[in-house]
């Protein structure tokens, strides 16, 4: 019986998965960076999604993603980052604050970075949902509490990688959504244009390999 109530339950989310199948808007572009939304979604920010091809392996880009750190460096808007929790060279818990534009309180959040590559397309994918219960809240800094970032970089040509990115986000504190919805639209295209800068760096080029270039 309850294998019967699991297999059950199991045919139903993948039904609703397929039934709310993202549909992507192209919204602008710039150095040949695209940045569409998703006009299905019910969510008050749509999430979003952008694309590049960076003169970079996977392997590059994925070694500037795991540098937390340096995050203020390229990611819009960071005005700290740092790893909370070490588990391996490929899995990490990480705290950001984020400075908003005024009227709004600044955002902070953490989250659970895992890397993987599949061996044969040797596509790199790195996860990077919120946690909760990781990190304290502090005053006059809204928490978020439900984002996910995805990164997949996929291998294409000579020493270059596709880059696909999504966001979704759902903002606590009031902001209102047409803010939040225009800053996390301008703010992945200002990232992807500091990353291009970013991983051409002697530390990132000459990183050592935690995957096949």
């Amino acid at each position: 019986m309850k294998l019967k109530i699991y297999i059950l339950l199991t045919i139903t989310f993948i039904a609703r998965l397929a039934s709310a199948q993202s549909e992507w808007t192209f919204k602008t572009q710039s150095d040949g960076i695209k940045v569409y939304s998703d006009t299905k979604s019910a969510l008050k920010v749509k999430p979003i999604k952008v694309e590049c091809t960076f003169n970079a392996t996977p392997a590059q880009i994925a070694a500037v993603l795991l540098d937390i750190k340096n995050y203020p460096d390229w990611a819009y808007k960071t005005k700290q980052a740092t790893i909370v929790k070490q588990v391996s060279a490929t899995e990490l818990f990480y705290y950001a604050e984020i400075t908003m534009p005024w009227p709004a309180q600044n955002r902070d959040f953490a989250a659970h970075v895992t890397v993987t590559q599949n061996p044969e397309t040797k596509v790199i994918t790195v996860d990077a949902p919120s946690v909760t219960g990781l990190v304290p809240e502090k005053a006059g800094i809204t928490r978020v509490r439900k984002s996910n970032g995805k990164w997949v970089l996929t291998p294409v040509g000579n020493n270059q990688a596709s880059v696909t990115y999504y966001l979704q986000i759902e903002p606590d504190g009031g902001a209102p959504a047409w803010l939040i919805n225009l800053f996390i639209s301008d703010g992945p295209m200002q990232s992807f244009k500091k990353i291009k800068q970013q991983v051409q760096k002697p530390a990132y080029k000459n990183a050592p390999l935690l995957f096949a270039r």
